[in-house]
């Protein structure tokens, strides 16, 4: 493919940029969704008296918001040491296959 100019466009070598920004956003965007219904279920009174939420809803959603926030920042990790992992037992598969090539 040629830009404006004519010279020859390269594509980077990793993962498109475009693409892992929409693929997070769209994430990020599933977990505020899955959070907010979630804890609105379970803090938020059925009976809707006031427009405000009472003290006890209140506490009850900050709670649910910081364990929410919590879980996903350890299942952040947790995938992101198996990934790790993956990425080391791939390139040492290639190293082997280099060294067993050569």
């Amino acid at each position: 493919m040629q830009n404006f100019f004519g010279q020859k466009e390269e594509k980077p070598a990793g993962p498109d940029p475009l693409f892992a920004a929409t693929t997070e956003m769209e994430m990020y965007t599933h977990l505020f969704n899955k959070m907010a219904s979630t804890c609105f279920e379970k803090c938020a009174s059925r009976k809707h008296k006031e427009n405000d939420l009472a003290l006890g809803e209140m506490s009850c959603s900050d709670r649910c918001v910081a364990k929410y926030l919590e879980a996903q920042e350890k299942v952040g990790v947790v995938l992101q040491k198996a990934n790790e992992a993956q990425m080391a037992q791939q390139k040492s598969l290639q190293d082997m296959q280099n060294a067993l090539g050569n």
